[in-house]
């Protein structure tokens, strides 16, 4: 009989990590153990997953409030500086909005709305268009925006992130101003000098700014690019990508992940005999489809993996062989006919009609994404994630 089971995704069991563990180490022992406790065999083109937020532990990459504090004091210059765009979240940017707040004297912040970049309601579009107000042109003032629309609480968190991210700045000493727009130049009737926390708009948010005459412009990835006091930083990411460790601390997005993917890859080719592929995942690519709010709060789902992860799934459309070009076959017919059309398959199969339908995202984003839904983000114990399977098709045994 052929093989029944496809894609399999287990989660990973593994210690808790601290600064300076030996990472790669214990992501093979793991797999390993779990191979031998769970009974599967390791096979050719497995993957290995890893969180992101073990690789950044185990480097000790943390940066301090006081550090993103010095930061922006100097590279904003200490006095108004506009906060736009920033995401809804006590875990992605609350701890860094006390560093930039503790770094200048007034805050002007500014929120987009209806929802933040990644999908966090304010209000609700319905309120929108019963009162009247266009969110592409209309600036808010705060006054204006609790007259419209009074105290909305977020509906996971239950929380005001108006009034949280007000008290926030006051409580670090800074005068704050809070306005709502979606038109970065808006910002720039108060402050010439800005930090634009978008995450996936920042080059255009950047770009924009600049032409307009902003004087002092940086993106939370500019932000803690370079160690500060022996903090850690990452160059190419800065803020983005961190999370909350204390009330005083985020753990950066890790840097230099490329070396320890190849790593274990070896790794696990020296002691199995076979040759798996590895990646660093982040935040899954995917939506909610009540809260709305978009999974991708990291500036990338994976940013480190293994050469075969390289690429976009080419994949035929099951369905559509069976109800076009095999619309007269059944059983073991139809499959002998579909499995022939799978091998024969083109390399490419963009644009073609058999293939319509299939997901043409990059197979790290795809695998991220499974990886995220497979962990979690509470208390699972799982940041090793082993799947089997996911390169096959409909023709192997």
């Amino acid at each position: 009989m052929s093989r029944m089971v496809g894609t399999v995704s287990r989660g990973v069991r593994a210690p808790i990590i601290r600064e300076g563990d030996d990472l790669r180490k214990i992501v093979v022992d793991c797999v390993l153990q779990a191979s031998a406790q769970d009974g599967f065999a390791v096979r050719n083109r497995d993957i290995v997953a890893m969180t992101e937020a073990i690789v950044a532990r185990a480097q000790g990459n943390y940066a301090g409030v006081d550090d993103i504090a010095a930061d922006v004091k100097e590279k904003l210059g200490g006095e108004t500086v506009g906060v736009i765009f920033p995401i809804l979240s006590r875990n992605r940017f609350a701890i860094c909005l006390r560093g930039i707040a503790k770094g200048a004297k007034k805050i002007v912040l500014m929120l987009s709305y209806p929802s933040d970049e990644v999908g966090n309601h304010l209000i609700d579009l319905d309120m929108l268009d019963e009162k009247g107000v266009d969110p592409y042109q209309d600036v808010l003032s705060l006054e204006r925006y609790r007259e419209l629309f009074g105290y909305q609480l977020h509906p996971f968190t239950g929380v005001d992130y108006v009034a949280y991210y007000a008290d926030l700045i006051r409580e670090c000493g800074a005068e704050v101003e809070i306005i709502f727009a979606n038109d970065p130049r808006a910002i720039l009737s108060y402050t010439k000098a800005v930090i634009h926390c978008d995450i996936h708009t920042r080059a255009r948010t950047a770009r924009i700014l600049k032409k307009a005459g902003a004087e002092r412009v940086f993106g939370l990835d500019q932000i803690m690019n370079a160690p500060i006091n022996g903090s850690g930083y990452n160059e190419k990411y800065g803020l983005l990508g961190s999370n909350k460790a204390t009330e005083d601390k985020v753990k950066l997005f890790p840097r230099d992940c490329q070396e320890l993917v190849d790593d274990i890859q070896a790794d696990l080719l020296r002691l199995t005999g076979k040759h798996l592929e590895v990646m660093v995942y982040g935040d899954g690519a995917f939506k909610d489809p009540v809260g709305k709010i978009w999974e991708l709060a990291d500036p990338i789902v994976s940013p480190a993996y293994t050469l075969g992860l390289e690429g976009t799934p080419n994949e035929l459309k099951l369905k559509y062989l069976a109800d076009n070009d095999f619309a007269a076959l059944s059983g073991e017919e139809l499959r002998d006919a579909i499995k022939a059309e799978i091998q024969k398959k083109d390399d490419d199969l963009v644009g073609k009609m058999v293939s319509e339908g299939t997901t043409p995202r990059r197979l790290t984003d795809l695998i991220g994404s499974l990886c995220d839904l497979t962990s979690g983000s509470g208390d699972k114990g799982t940041p090793i994630v082993y799947i089997q399977g996911y390169f096959d098709n409909y023709t192997m045994d």
